[in-house]
């Protein structure tokens, strides 16, 4: 059984936890952009973390060939099935033939359907995302059909409350290699100022806009090529910084003004083009903390899902206002 491609934007892929351990080879992680995404898809399925969908700011239209679970994370998109809605951050069970409809993302960048079973795709290097910077497979197109694996699970018509990550905010960032290259007070301005997001952008790193004047360096060009990682932040020519993701080449020779923690990653790629952001540089210590803080808050993804239509057996009927309105029974004349 598989899901049939009928319409499809240009951004869609197959992504999952990427290819870590390969830097030596040229490869770098890759995988979904928005890693918490998956595993709060995966969590709404009551399966483990594997292949989903990533929609890039737009979604297409699928046909399921069999019943099929679905939960859709990420950034929120409209979606609908047979034209009936469909909520966001949510578990649905959809008959065989049906349609899924996903539109445009109404915030942030980076959606995702996770499939009851998972994608039956194959592997190549260790995993069965596209990477599309390495030549690992591609986008999807009409006509395609992803075979799906088998579901053992049954929950649906589940619902989780997610933490707001699509209307940018501070990013927090360690000092980088490079870092003390940049003057102190080209690191104060860095700190102290609002960026925009710019409009170019895609998996392997988006451009910000500074308000005034760039970042750059005449030392710049002196600096030999080393390895990088997501979350680094590039300061090319013109000054204006790109924080790297998943995509990101494996080595480069721009200075790095600093690296952007993993927990805030999904803040970077969930903001749309005129985003606000801003940087603010934390210790190791404070890093490690917002590490294990948010392994912490994926292991407990599980116990935060929640039924959408809640057992009247589990409401405290005494805390609900369940009549209003109510008059003595007099008619008024």
């Amino acid at each position: 059984m598989s899901v049939e491609v009928l319409n499809v934007g240009p951004g869609v892929t197959v992504q999952d936890m990427g290819r870590p351990g390969l830097l030596a080879e040229g490869v770098s992680r890759g995988g979904a952009a928005d890693r918490l995404a998956l595993a709060e898809g995966a969590a709404l399925l009551a399966q483990p973390v594997g292949a989903a969908l990533e929609m890039a700011g737009m979604g297409g239209r699928f046909r399921m060939g069999r019943a099929t679970r679905v939960a859709l994370t990420g950034a929120p998109m409209q979606a609908s099935v047979d034209g009936a809605a469909l909520r966001w951050n949510a578990s649905h069970l959809l008959p065989e033939g049906a349609v899924l409809e996903i539109g445009g993302a109404t915030r942030g960048v980076y959606g995702y359907v996770t499939f009851g079973g998972g994608l039956d795709v194959p592997e190549v290097l260790g995993a069965q995302s596209a990477h599309l910077a390495a030549g690992i497979g591609r986008a999807l197109a009409v006509g395609d059909r992803l075979a799906l694996g088998e579901d053992r699970g049954a929950a649906t018509g589940m619902g989780l409350e997610v933490n707001d990550r699509f209307g940018g905010g501070t990013l927090r960032v360690l000092p980088s290699l490079q870092t003390e290259v940049f003057p102190e007070a080209i690191r104060a301005r860095f700190c102290a100022e609002t960026f925009r997001r710019d409009t170019r952008g895609n998996r392997m790193g988006v451009r910000l806009l500074p308000p005034g004047e760039g970042y750059g360096l005449e030392a710049g060009g002196r600096i030999l090529s080393e390895v990088i990682t997501p979350g680094d932040i590039q300061i090319p020519g013109d000054g204006a910084p790109y924080v790297l993701l998943a995509e990101c080449q494996t080595t480069g020779g721009y200075p790095r003004i600093g690296t952007v923690i993993p927990a805030d990653l999904p803040r970077v790629t969930q903001a749309g083009p005129g985003v606000e952001l801003r940087f603010r540089f934390v210790t190791r210590d404070e890093a490690l903390a917002a590490e294990r803080g948010m392994r912490a808050e994926i292991a407990a993804l599980p116990g935060r899902v929640q039924p959408l239509v809640r057992d009247p057996r589990d409401m405290n009927l005494l805390a609900h206002d369940l009549v209003c309105g109510v008059t003595d029974g007099e008619v008024m004349r």
